[in-house]
């Protein structure tokens, strides 16, 4: 054989390879494509959480939004605070302490999502135990954490749960405590920033001090009317029988301004 035929022949066989080598490249992206298509198609919301990764890093991009549960238990009641329903920030309260999820417009929270059952999941309260997350035997099934559940799982702050294509977080809320109020100096500070002016500013000091000398005035009537009844109780004075009344009554009362009109009759 020739150089010239064994040039020609390793040409072809190079091509060859080299075509083979881009057929498997496309199958294997061909591949990749579908599954993605899959992928998208039973976990919409992934690549919603992809997108608000990524708007991290730009900000011009609009953040897609974060679905949520929150469980409340407080001394009086039992409810919960969700955006799953009609896509807003909502209280839902329910006598049996139980919120059902699903497509069927009697499903407590309903959400028309096509990969949800009609009935699809629950989330019940149990007293003294907790939120508990049921499957309704759904189509899609139901996780916490990435693991399918086929039956009744206690919830814990921070799960993730995922009902068909829908995917919030669920938080618990188990006590409550009042805070202190704010000292004067830091309330100064922040009355501008929620838009009010050097006025308005001045204006809350002024009835804060008013309240101040209205209290202190307070003080030194009761002070004074005390000096008044232990003056009666010591039969050291000569009012006459209405005006001792009147002392009295103002000094229990304190509903009205004390004003003695009184004349001497002994």
């Amino acid at each position: 054989m020739s150089e010239i035929s064994k040039l020609h022949l390793l040409v072809v066989k190079n091509l060859a390879t080299a075509s083979n080598l881009q057929n498997q490249e496309l199958e294997q992206q061909l591949s990749l494509y579908q599954i993605f298509l899959k992928l998208y198609e039973q976990h919409s919301t992934l690549l919603d959480e992809i997108l608000q990764l990524e708007n991290i890093y730009q900000p011009s991009l609009k953040r897609a939004k974060t679905h949520y549960v929150q469980g409340i238990v407080d001394d009086s009641s039992v409810y919960i605070v969700t955006n799953l329903y009609e896509n807003q920030t909502q209280t839902l309260q329910q006598p049996q302490q139980i919120w059902t999820i699903g497509r069927d417009h009697s499903s407590g929270i309903c959400i028309l999502d096509q990969y949800l059952s009609r009935r699809h999941a629950a989330i019940q309260y149990v007293e003294h135990q907790g939120f508990y997350l049921i499957d309704f035997n759904s189509t899609n099934g139901s996780f916490v954490n990435g693991e399918q559940t086929h039956q009744s799982i206690k919830l814990k702050d921070g799960d993730r749960i995922r009902l068909g294509s829908m995917t919030f977080d669920f938080f618990l809320s188990h006590s409550s405590q009042v805070l202190p109020t704010v000292a004067m100096e830091l309330l100064m500070q922040l009355i501008p920033r929620g838009g009010g002016t050097d006025e308005t500013v001045g204006g809350i000091v002024g009835k804060l001090q008013k309240l101040k000398t209205e209290k202190s005035n307070k003080t030194v009537e009761i002070s004074q009317d005390l000096d008044l009844v232990r003056n009666l109780s010591n039969n050291s004075t000569n009012l006459n029988a209405e005006q001792q009344s009147e002392i009295l009554d103002r000094f229990f009362s304190k509903s009205t301004p004390f004003n003695p009109k009184l004349s001497n009759n002994s």
